[in-house]
């Protein structure tokens, strides 16, 4: 984490600028919007959240001030029928505390804020001159194994600053005015009220702090509060934990994902690890699931719910006899969910699914919640008439070879059986369910007066929200967004298909400009923009992900903002790293990459709209990693490459990344040969490299790229390298996105569009045809005439060298 001392929140922190209301008429319209009103003009909105009976909202607010940076956080409520804002809180001294949780309804009238001590005083000082030296020491042996983790604690006195700027002291705050403070300040995580708004249960970090580790894994306490602030037992103090294993599906010894049951008033359930949080420990039961009543009886242990042979990975609830517990193994794909009858010891556990979760086909969709009286979220029940089986809605992306076409399933729980009641129209239109909207009635739900709010987009229309009411399916648009980007409203997507040489289906979405027509207009210059990813197996690998109906959606620094400079651009070309069975995938990377890159390249060559000797490749963080072994290892493919927040030496990442668990000792050939910096000498396109100076993703840090950029130099390579400063992993500031944006279209114009002397050159070959008077059959354009150098001249000058050359 990153602090703005000056607001005392997270640094990079977006805001809203206003909040509107509008109510839901019975008709399934939107009735008029209600702005809320009362604080001062220019505040930066953060943390909007709604009281349990949705008649107030809470928010926070901060100003710029005369030095360009930002005030502290105030808390403020707004009245949602009047949209009157006011302070929470009298006293214009007190501020919120963002650096951890920050604020929360414990009841329709009262909120529990994270405020600043109002006795923290002044920030400490650096000392002038250190107390010694910094010492780590390993003198026990133990093995401990870590990624490359950034921005950590370095020295006693970025303990000091931590801790003051992390310590919150709690604040109990009604809407009559009314305050008080409960419990010791402390550097508070996570606040969180019992559904019955008896308890708390309050998590917390202390010292002793660590240099090796981020403070996820310092030292957590987990206690149980009464509301008003009294301590009623302690659930766990976890020790530091540094020795976790960088295997994936490790995790921290002792108790973890402690959490209120949502069925029941104040009912705890955790997961504790029975293989010590070691993934390559082999043991059964991994996982054991535990439950315990807030105030448990003297001498009443905790009772063991479920044991899961995989890891834990959550539960839905819904009541006594029903609930789906989920389990997952990285290693092998597999994901299991479970039916557990809660309230009945007598239920033997059930497997409901059992499948790869790489299988995207096969996925049955996810249980649709509804929202209790007390703010929690439980699995909706739904009732046929005069049927008293035990339904659920299960609400999927319904992926297919034609792409994904939404859906959602009534599902009988019990015999298993399922029938689809709803989904997307699949010829123009792609939609999907986002919620619920007829949780208000108590009881299970009647599927004759279900009431859904979906979205619906297509590839030219961006998206807009529908409510859908049942039986008639009637529907009722509530929203009319403008397209964010007219100007590109008539864009042209394809989703389209091709194989690898080993046989792998691949996909990508093809965008090309409004009113392009490859036979008239000829091949473009190409963008391939891409990110790899890991798989077990080639079926699964060769699924198609996402659908061709989408919106375009476009960012700050998309490649689809290429469009505009009449680029073609392949977004997402799948790249599969597969490694079957017990093979690691990575060990065959270079050669899957480039095997891969080949097959789009020649898919949009095939296809006449790309040029052959203008395609250019880009990517950011594992994608700059992917340009950079592609320039190395494919340069007949790309004329250039622009790698933004990349790692290129794997050996600067020692104990893993990305997916690859191995360290760098047990697998020394992989991390070398997957290097693109052990590969620099072999780089002769030109290779744009942009990172962020303050970098904090683990891996990634700046230095890669400042090494990577010397030692292309080092080998005479073309190449450039923009450092951005005060940025991080993304890029945020207004001045950096517009810099990325304008390297980035220089290098593209520069190295993949023909430059002037190229023109040149191109041009000197049609004056020679046409002081022959050739006809030229390839490009069935006839070239005739005498002379012809003004005129030819005139071209350059008008910048038609940039044109295909059946054009010239």
């Amino acid at each position: 984490m990153r602090i703005d001392g000056k607001c005392n929140t997270r640094s990079r922190m977006s805001f809203y600028t206003g909040i509107g209301i509008h109510q839901l008429m019975p008709d399934g319209t939107l009735g008029p919007e209600r702005e809320i009103n009362g604080y001062p003009d220019g505040a930066k909105i953060n943390f909007v959240t709604w009281s349990l009976d949705g008649k107030h909202l809470a928010f926070s607010i901060r100003f710029d001030e005369e030095d360009n940076s930002s005030s502290k956080l105030r808390v403020w409520v707004a009245n949602v029928e009047t949209g009157q804002a006011r302070p929470l809180f009298q006293s214009p001294n007190v501020y919120l505390n963002a650096v951890f949780d920050t604020f929360v309804w414990v009841d329709n009238s009262t909120l529990l804020v994270c405020a600043i001590p109002s006795s923290r005083g002044d920030l400490p000082k650096k000392p002038l001159v250190p107390s010694g030296p910094k010492i780590q020491s390993n003198e026990q042996k133990n093995v401990i194994q870590v990624r490359t983790f950034q921005d950590l604690l370095k020295d006693e006195y970025d303990e000091d600053l931590f801790d003051y700027y992390a310590t919150s002291q709690l604040v109990l705050a009604s809407l009559d005015g009314t305050t008080k403070e409960i419990g010791n300040p402390a550097v508070y995580t996570s606040l969180d009220p019992s559904p019955d708004q008896k308890y708390l249960l309050v998590s917390s970090i202390h010292r002793p702090y660590s240099f090796t580790v981020p403070c996820g894994r310092f030292p957590k306490k987990v206690e149980v509060w009464t509301t008003d602030g009294k301590f009623v037992r302690e659930i766990c103090d976890l020790p530091l934990a540094e020795d976790i294993p960088i295997a994936i599906s490790s995790v921290r010894k002792g108790m973890r994902n402690i959490n209120w049951r949502a069925d029941k008033p104040s009912t705890l359930y955790w997961a504790e690890t029975q293989d010590g949080g070691d993934a390559k420990v082999e043991v059964s039961p991994r996982d054991i699931i535990y439950t315990q009543p807030a105030e448990p009886l003297e001498g009443e242990q905790p009772e063991i719910l479920h044991k899961l042979d995989l890891r834990y990975g959550g539960i839905s609830w819904c009541d006594d006899s029903l609930a789906l517990v989920y389990e997952s193994w990285y290693k092998t794909r597999r994901t299991r969910t479970w039916v557990i009858s809660p309230g009945s010891k007598d239920v033997s556990p059930r497997v409901l699914f059992d499948r790869s979760s790489e299988d995207v086909y096969s996925d049955p969709g996810s249980p649709m919640l509804r929202r209790t009286p007390a703010g929690t979220y439980v699995i909706a029940k739904i009732k046929k008439e005069n049927d008293e089986g035990t339904y659920i809605l299960l609400n999927g992306s319904g992926a297919t070879s034609e792409g994904n076409i939404p859906f959602l399933d009534l599902f009988d729980i019990n015999a298993g059986s399922k029938e689809r009641i709803w989904e997307s129209d699949k010829e123009k239109y792609y939609e999907t369910v986002v919620s619920l909207m007829s949780d208000y009635e108590e009881g299970d739900l009647l599927l004759d007066r279900l009431k859904l709010l979906t979205s619906k987009e297509s590839k030219t229309e961006n998206a807009q929200y529908y409510i859908q009411k049942w039986p008639e399916k009637k529907v009722c648009q509530i929203t009319n967004f403008p397209h964010p980007y007219p100007q590109l409203a008539s864009l042209q997507k394809e989703m389209i298909k091709y194989q690898r040489n080993d046989g792998v289906q691949l996909t990508a979405t093809l965008y090309l400009p409004p009113g392009y027509d490859p036979s008239k207009d000829g091949p473009l210059p190409c963008l391939f923009w891409s990110y790899p990813g890991e798989f077990k197996s080639k079926d699964a690998a060769g699924q198609v992900r996402g659908s061709p109906n989408e919106f375009a959606g476009i960012g700050p620094t998309s490649a689809l903002l290429w469009l505009a400079r009449r680029f073609a651009i392949l977004s997402g070309p799948t790249i599969p790293i597969i490694g079957e069975g017990d093979k690691e995938a990575n060990d065959r990377y270079v050669e899957q990459l480039v095997a891969s890159a080949e097959a789009a390249v020649e898919e949009v060559i095939r296809r006449g709209v790309a040029h052959p000797s203008k395609i250019a490749v880009g990517g950011h963080s594992y994608g700059a990693f992917m340009t950079a072994n592609l320039l190395a290892h494919a340069p007949h493919l790309f004329c250039c490459g622009i790698a933004r927040s990349g790692a290129y030496n794997r050996t600067l990442t020692p104990f893993g990344f990305q997916n690859e668990d191995r360290t760098l000792w047990e697998a020394t050939g992989t991390y070398v040969e997957m290097s693109p910096f052990m590969s620099a000498n072999k780089i002769k396109k030109p290779i744009l490299l942009i990172h962020g100076e303050e970098d904090n993703n683990s891996g990634t840090l700046t230095m890669q790229s400042d090494r990577f950029f010397n030692a292309l130099k080092g080998h005479g390579a073309l190449c450039r390298l923009v450092i951005l400063p005060f940025e991080s992993h993304g890029y945020a500031a207004r001045e950096s996105i517009l810099h990325v944006l304008w390297e980035t279209d220089r290098w593209l114009q520069k190295h993949c569009v023909p430059n002037s002397s190229d023109a040149s050159a191109e041009l000197d070959a049609c004056k020679d045809e046409v002081s022959k008077g050739v006809t030229d059959s390839d490009n069935q354009a006839v070239v005739a005439g005498g002379g012809g150098g003004p005129e030819l001249a005139d071209f350059e000058h008008e910048g038609f060298y940039s044109l295909p050359r059946s054009l010239l």
